[in-house]
């Protein structure tokens, strides 16, 4: 039935490839936090600015 019982006794599927080559590709998301992080700044200087 199963040639490899050793290396697959549950009989899975291989995995399959992911399309990557194993680096994190964070310059999106870091460019959005960032972005955030400045506009959650602006909003609390602006609020500061009007109420105080």
């Amino acid at each position: 039935m199963n040639k490899e019982p050793h290396n697959n006794p549950m009989e899975h599927p291989a995995e399959q490839p992911t399309g990557t080559d194993g680096t994190p590709k964070f310059g999106k998301l870091l460019l959005v936090l960032i972005g955030a992080v400045l506009l959650i700044v602006a909003i609390t200087l602006a609020s500061e600015a009007l109420y105080s």
